[in-house]
């Protein structure tokens, strides 16, 4: 009984210094780990969203690349973080629901080593083909990939990528074989080059090219038009059926992320995402903002979870 009361007054003597920390913070830089290498979507977006941070916290924002096993090495670097507030995950579905499903032993558990913080919106792709490709739509694609006598490969720099190119194939009786890399610059320098055909990738890597003619987009990815790209037809006006699956962002942190942090990250982070001029910077990149509170973005985790668990089974990919 003595050992739990002594416990007890420990507890309330140091509550009143982790609340001075959380309300001292933030009071040194902070950074945010990033899936994919410097040039990618997620990096672009991170520096966006960075540059209005730093002005409403009065630090830097360091922005921290950490490529590699489809964004589990980001995510267990944020995991072994100290829950002080100054390393948050700016994640995507990749580590956050699609690395639990495609693991027999996943490095993390996304809803116990984590604290949600919010969700910070949806990304735009692109279905692209080399020059080289004789094909103008997707049906010519398709046509092309039935008509090859093995199998076209498709470069792919993350998981939204590769299960929907895989769903693609499935959907289409064609064989395509997955070229797999850490992040979307590596894999458009092949892609660029001919040694890859095909790619589903982010407007931030993939319209450049477009638009300079290295490189042709066929369709959207999505059941809609992209303001991007207004000529290109969607998905489904294409003659596919509409993935289950979509690109999405969120901003989380270790586990047990004072409340205070959270509280005050995710007010910053509303307030970032709802400016004009930062709304602008990331629809260029094909991004949609949307914010939420922390509890609506642990439901969402929750559900993204068991969606892609179900889209890996349906484009055949068995946990490795």
């Amino acid at each position: 009984m003595l050992k739990i009361i002594a416990v007890a007054l420990s507890a309330v003597l140091l509550w009143p210094q982790a609340a001075a920390q959380a309300q001292a913070w933030p009071s040194k830089p902070i950074r945010f780990v990033i899936p994919f290498g410097a040039g990618s979507a997620t990096d672009a977006l991170a520096r966006i969203a960075g540059q209005e941070l730093e002005q409403l916290l009065g630090q830097p924002i360091i922005i921290v690349p950490k490529p590699g096993a489809d964004g589990a090495l980001s995510a267990g670097e944020v995991k072994r973080a100290a829950p002080d507030g100054y390393t948050f995950l700016f994640g995507t579905n990749s580590p956050l629901a699609v690395v639990p499903n495609a693991l027999k032993e996943p490095p993390y558990d996304v809803l116990a080593d984590f604290t949600p913080v919010t969700y910070l919106g949806d990304n735009t792709f692109f279905l692209v083909v080399h020059p080289s490709v004789p094909a103008n739509t997707v049906a010519e694609l398709v046509a092309f990939a039935k008509a090859s006598p093995t199998p076209l490969n498709y470069a792919t720099g993350n998981t939204y990528a590769f299960v929907s190119m895989a769903m693609f194939a499935r959907n289409n009786a064609i064989k395509l074989e997955a070229v797999r890399y850490k992040s979307e610059p590596d894999a458009m320098t092949d892609l660029l080059s001919g040694r890859v055909p095909l790619m589903n990738g982010t407007s931030t890597s993939t319209m450049p090219h477009v638009k300079a003619g290295k490189l042709r987009a066929l369709s959207t990815s999505f059941p809609e038009r992209s303001p991007l790209m207004p000529e290109l037809p969607s998905l489904i006006e294409a003659g596919q059926p509409a993935f289950p699956i979509g690109p999405w962002f969120a901003l989380v942190g270790p586990a047990g992320l004072p409340p205070e942090i959270v509280a005050a990250m995710n007010k910053a982070m509303v307030a970032t995402l709802a400016k004009p001029s930062v709304v602008e910077a990331m629809q260029r990149h094909g991004f949609i903002p949307k914010s939420s509170m922390p509890e609506v973005l642990a439901a969402y985790m929750k559900d993204q979870i068991g969606v892609w668990k179900v889209a890996l089974k349906d484009a055949g990919i068995e946990p490795q």
